[in-house]
């Protein structure tokens, strides 16, 4: 990593002030290499310069980041920097198909990019297939002026914990099986804190204590946490034994201080929090992260734990031959837990900071969840009845398209690759949490996008169905941070829920965790132009179509010329 950095200081009357700007430079080798697990056989995975996870980038507000990426793997890639604006940099978002192209095999592209107005914890993925298992990586955006830029005490030390799941398979293969098959992929067979399972797994203690991710700490100091959920299908609580969190950011945005001693974060969601370090320092303790299943009828999942120990610096030899502190978890099906504190958060209004919009210019009602659909001709292991798994949202299943990205059909105005008409409602209104017995499930394919006026406010409902089962969706929008007005359960009624919309405070989000059997209510300005997807962050359902794109129109600001290197399908 290269960091170019220069300053600018100018003398006033009385203040002294410095502003820093740089360029932040890292080259992304991703390639194959061998890793065993679990008593497993060494399984070949794909990652960044050989490290799970990947590296950190590092930054200050303002800065600007390259990232060289050259694909050394067997697959075609793309990397997408999620939460990141890319305001400007708009070719730069990463999705395959809907922004680029992929970088195949034995080719290179290069990702230039801002991290302006944005302070806090994201992180990086793929976004082919379902590599992002394993090729993925934190971003820390610290305020312009440092570490005395945060609107919170100044922590004595941070760390990045990032939650994941581990297959003992080949992850592109099995996302290939499920796709070919339109079966629901398969659980993972263990989850991971900083690549590692932890010690409640068969050759992860003992003799292997290397694969258990292990915490140094000094007694009586303040950690600043920065918890990323970098698994593919499974949200996460989390906990460290005896000791207690406030929140201070969700997704990069600010929060007022939340007191708590679980965090719970889904799939593509991130949280900081302040830790102390108070507890009995003779001790060791665990930090655990458990499975939150939402899912009813519960398609199966691994009844496990990730482990990894907090050590106190200076305790006596005696305490590792001790046993660490357990931390008591929640139930893995414990949704009032996981609710309180998805819904409890608030954003901490600064000034200069976006406020949520009062005028709304467009409304929609989206309807999320599974059903079937028609088995595609390249589904070549589909089911006797030629019906396949499939997702929608407003019963439209999205399809990416093959031969162009959307961005660049929309930048080109090439016709055919997508259609301008996903619908503002559901075709058909019904009791979306319990749904007539016989009512018909099947959906369609197609590739529709909503198209709006640059700076144009949009409010959206988001609606659980049921017609195969209530389950939370991590709903992800790209280019755009959007406010989380309210949320709750059962069928949205807007003379109720209106009159609990919270106009003052709401959190600001990139990743919302829509109620299982529920439903939520977000609001955005449209002010990027561009082409932007929003889906769910499980990649279990975002192949089988839970997705849709808004279509931005110029403004003021235009979509920029693409890159001379960007990829060509």
């Amino acid at each position: 990593m290269a960091r170019r950095s220069g300053f600018l200081c100018f003398a006033l009357a009385f203040v002294a002030c410095s502003a820093r700007a740089a360029v932040v430079e890292h080259t992304f080798n991703v390639g194959n290499f061998s890793v065993s697990q679990l008593c497993q056989p060494a399984t070949a995975i794909t990652a960044v310069n050989r490290r799970l996870p990947g590296p950190t980038i590092h930054v200050h507000e303002g800065d600007t980041v390259v990232v060289h990426v050259n694909n050394n793997s067997p697959y075609n890639i793309t990397v997408h920097w999620h939460g990141l604006f890319q305001r400007g940099t708009q070719w730069a978002d990463g999705p395959e198909m809907v922004t680029q192209c992929p970088i195949r095999p034995g080719h290179s592209y290069t990702y230039r990019y801002n991290a302006t107005g944005q302070e806090g914890t994201l992180w990086w993925h793929a976004h082919s297939s379902m590599l992002r298992a394993t090729v993925h990586g934190a971003i820390v955006i610290k305020p312009r002026n440092g570490e005395q830029g945060y609107p919170f005490p100044k922590p004595d030390k941070e760390e990045i914990i990032m939650l994941g799941e581990w297959w003992n398979r080949n992850v592109f293969d099995l996302a290939r099986d499920a796709f070919l098959t339109g079966t629901p992929m398969d659980p993972a067979d263990a989850y991971t804190i900083n690549g590692k399972p932890g010690d409640m797994y068969n050759c992860s203690g003992g003799n292997h204590k290397r694969r258990t991710y292990k915490l140094k700490v000094q007694s009586n100091s303040t950690y600043l946490l920065r918890i990323i959920n970098a698994g593919v299908n499974t949200p996460m609580f989390f906990k460290v034994a005896g000791h207690t969190f406030t929140v201070v950011a969700a997704d990069a945005s600010y929060t007022t201080p939340y007191k708590t001693n679980v965090i719970v974060v889904a799939p593509g969601q991130t949280v900081d929090a302040l830790m102390v370090t108070d507890a009995t320092p003779s001790r060791r303790y665990y930090m655990v992260a458990s499975p939150y299943e939402s899912a009813v009828p519960n398609p199966g999942f691994s009844r496990t734990l990730a482990t990894a120990i907090v050590e106190y610096a200076g305790a006596p030899r005696t305490s590792a031959r001790r046993r660490p502190v357990m931390a008591r978890m929640p139930a893995f099906t414990d949704k009032s837990t996981a609710h309180r504190f998805l819904s409890n958060l608030t954003a901490l209004v600064l000034p200069g900071r976006p406020t949520v919009p009062l005028a709304v210019d467009t409304s929609m009602f989206v309807t999320i969840g599974l059903g079937t659909a028609a088995c595609r001709p390249e589904q070549t292991r589909c089911d006797r009845n030629q019906t396949v798994f499939a997702a929608s949202m407003n019963n439209a299943s999205f399809v990416l398209p093959t031969t162009m990205s959307l961005l660049e059909a929309h930048y080109r105005n090439v016709s055919g690759v997508y259609t301008r008409d996903f619908p503002d409602k559901p075709p058909l209104a019904f009791d979306y949490t319990k749904p007539p017995s016989d009512m018909d499930d099947i959906t369609t394919k197609s590739t529709k996008v909503k198209t709006v006026a640059y700076n144009t406010t949009v409010e959206v409902v988001l609606q659980n169905t049921a017609l195969v089962a209530l389950e939370s969706h991590p709903m992800h929008l790209h280019g755009n941070n959007f406010f989380v007005l309210a949320q709750g359960f059962g069928n949205y009624d807007n003379n109720t829920a209106v009159m609990r919309y919270n106009l003052v405070n709401p959190q600001e989000r990139n990743t919302l965790a829509v109620p299982p059997g529920g439903w939520a209510v977000i609001r955005f300005v449209a002010n990027n132009p561009g082409m932007w997807i929003m889906h769910c962050h499980f990649d279990a359902h975002l192949p089988i179509g839970l997705a849709m794109a808004f279509e931005v129109q110029n403004g003021p600001t235009a979509l920029p010329l693409p890159p001379a290197d960007f990829p060509q399908c």
